[in-house]
């Protein structure tokens, strides 16, 4: 998921990363889904309208039942995975408004979480894996507050857990503009990829 497209170094992490799942497993199966591209629809009235409707009882209206079903159609894809490959650009030290569409979507009681009053939250999408890769151009961890910050580990780390998925490897490449030697840091990157798959 980016916009600078093959020029994204987020995206050529991930895409080592996939390579080397690959690799790994034999019969894997990739589905991308690039929110930039493809059809992500929107969590609005109607798509409120009909969750409502579920948590009521009542019955959905036409536009509302049509809402419904491309936001089960997204999450249907979305629980079908073993593994994630999350390909995240730091956009003003957090995640793409986007991808805060998508984790809005597929995020629903009795889908990805579960609750109970006496005991709170349970995630629902359990026994799978996460790789998240996030880019960065000027922040790196361990830089000052004044080069920025990074929001979107945390809370990428916490809603993943959230829906049950316990297993996350985070991978950072950072930064990638203010580096006098970028080609270095990709590589090492790109080599600890291949060690934490191997």
């Amino acid at each position: 998921m980016s916009t600078r497209g093959e020029n994204s170094q987020s995206l050529l992490i991930a895409e080592q990363v996939i390579t080397q799942l690959k690799i790994k497993h034999a019969d894997l199966v990739v589905d991308e889904f690039n929110l930039f591209e493809d059809d992500l629809p929107a969590f609005d009235k109607n798509a409120v309208g009909a969750k409502m409707a579920l948590f009521t009882g009542q019955d959905s209206n036409s536009k509302e039942k049509e809402a419904w079903t491309k936001i089960k159609e997204v999450y249907d894809r979305f629980a079908s995975a073993d593994i994630y490959v999350f390909n995240v650009p730091l956009w003003n030290n957090n995640i793409p408004y986007i991808l805060k569409q998508f984790i809005d979507v597929v995020t629903q009681p009795g889908w990805t979480f579960g609750f109970d009053p006496s005991t709170g939250y349970a995630g629902l999408l359990n026994h799978k894996k996460a790789y998240v890769v996030i880019a960065s151009g000027v922040y790196y961890q361990g830089i000052s507050n004044n080069f920025g910050s990074d929001f979107a580990t945390p809370y990428l780390n916490d809603w993943l857990k959230f829906i049950g998925v316990s297993d996350i490897e985070n991978i950072h490449i950072s930064p990638t503009v203010v580096n006098t030697d970028y080609e270095k840091t990709k590589q090492d990157v790109m080599s600890n990829v291949e060690k934490l798959i191997a």
